[in-house]
């Protein structure tokens, strides 16, 4: 372990405990459905709902340290402008509607619309875009840094601690935690960007000082690279995390207008994150990218400010890795295989997803040991899943619905998601972008087109 002050490592001591008792001792009641387990009883306060979803979507908070001391303000025009918008968009348009139909999950709402084959379909694409497997990486980067331990063991700590941490709780262990890893991830953010400027020079000074490369929107990549990362921001619309925090919400109106709420918090921290990596830049290592935080903090932090902001990284962390472990085991164990067995008692899916919590886990660590680049991960990720589930996710919530038979639908997201895989694997392979066209292109190309067939048929109902 880095010669790191004792307080510190006392900070990082008390917040795993407090953690380990708020997400799996300190139960508040007994789990007795799925719907409380999966949804905390669809009781979820404003105030939870907030601090739950802002936590959540910042798991790849090492990712924007890489990418904005690689790109500079890059990082703004890709991974944060554009969910606002999505975001916007999720909260004025979808929000509400899923809270009034009452489904547990993403695959129910395709299941009353397309049918079962469907709904088991978008199970197992969920399985996969939800995969912790970037946060799981991340956190295994953190403890590599931490402890000084090989790659391989960090990230299979990682994903014992991930299992363990929602194995009993389910949503409402997550809750629970994302109140303190709220507090803690913005604290240390704070702190950090305190000390860097009275340390260094005030952020204004900073920014003009920088290269120009790094003021560049693009980045030096291509606008349509830009715009890639734009489209997979459209990734909000699919995403479990927002489906299950909308169905949980006490009401339509908390779920709209929590969203609303969180927008301005993402903001807030978007501008401290890519702030604090922007300062990196001449300072760190470029192969140390990935973590730009940490190492800033242990240069400018002075001993108990640093040990509270490495718990605000952890937190940050922990909070997506618990949400996405879940929603990935909801997925798999609840939508596949307790679908595919056939058993009609709703008691009976926790078993199952408790199942899937393993599966997911064991993949996703997989995933991250041989896929080891958080940014490469999400761009993967999103390229090749997001074109076969988006166009048939927003189509169910239509007035008058486009009506595809069986077959239809699973042709409308199969096929995409082929053309977009078999697009990377051809890239990949040669070394090159094929074509010049990133992956996501030609699968959402097919996946418009499919949509453009299906309209013009002009076979619509409610």
């Amino acid at each position: 372990m880095h010669n790191f002050h004792h307080i510190d490592v006392l900070i990082i001591i008390f917040y795993i405990i407090t953690v380990l008792y708020l997400g799996i001792f300190h139960k508040r009641k007994s789990i007795s459905d799925e719907r409380d387990f999966i949804l905390s009883g669809r009781k979820l306060s404003m105030t939870g709902f907030v601090a739950t979803l802002v936590t959540t979507w910042y798991g790849a908070i090492l990712g924007i340290g890489e990418n904005t001391f690689l790109y500079g303000i890059q990082t703004w025009f890709i991974w944060s402008s554009p969910y606002y918008i999505f975001a916007l968009g999720y909260a004025l348009l979808i929000a509400p509607k899923i809270r009034e139909k009452k489904h547990l999950s993403i695959p129910d709402h395709f299941r009353e619309t397309y049918g079962e084959k469907a709904g088991i379909l978008s199970a197992l694409i969920i399985s996969f875009l939800s995969s912790p497997a970037p946060y799981i990486l991340s956190m295994g980067l953190m403890l590599q840094f931490l402890f000084e331990i090989q790659i391989g063991t960090a990230l299979f700590i990682s994903t014992i601690f991930s299992v363990a941490y929602v194995w009993n709780g389910g949503f409402s262990s997550v809750v629970k935690t994302d109140y303190l890893q709220f507090i803690l991830m913005f604290t240390g953010f704070f702190l950090l960007l305190y000390f860097l400027w009275i340390d260094i020079k005030n952020p204004i000074l900073m920014v003009k000082e920088l290269p120009y490369k790094y003021l560049d929107p693009m980045g030096g990549n291509t606008f349509q690279y830009l715009l890639v990362w734009f489209f997979i921001a459209s990734w909000t619309f699919i995403d479990p995390g927002f489906f299950q925090r909308c169905a949980a919400a006490e009401s339509p109106a908390a779920a709209r207008n929590g969203i609303l709420i969180a927008i301005i918090f993402w903001m807030i921290f978007d501008c401290l994150t890519i702030t604090c990596a922007l300062y990196g830049i001449g300072i760190i290592q470029s192969n140390q990218a990935s973590l730009a935080f940490p190492l800033l903090a242990i240069d400018i932090l002075p001993y108990g400010f640093f040990g509270i902001f490495i718990t605000g990284i952890i937190a940050t962390l922990m909070s997506t890795i618990d949400s996405f472990s879940l929603l990935s085991a909801i997925s798999f164990g609840r939508d596949i295989l307790w679908r595919i067995q056939g058993h009609k008692d709703m008691n009976d899916t926790m078993p199952y997803i408790k199942k899937g919590i393993l599966i997911i886990s064991t993949f996703s660590m997989i995933l991250a040991y041989f896929l080891p680049s958080i940014v490469l991960l999400f761009y993967v990720i999103g390229s090749v899943l997001i074109p076969g589930l988006i166009l048939p996710f927003l189509n169910t919530f239509r007035k008058k619905k486009i009506l595809i038979g069986s077959n239809e639908i699973i042709n409308w997201m199969s096929i995409p998601m082929v053309v977009s895989i078999s697009w990377y694997a051809i890239s990949a392979a040669k070394g090159d972008v094929l074509m010049g066209l990133e992956p996501f292109y030609p699968g959402m190309f097919v996946s418009v087109s499919y949509y453009i067939w299906y309209e013009k048929r002009g076979r619509h109902g409610n």
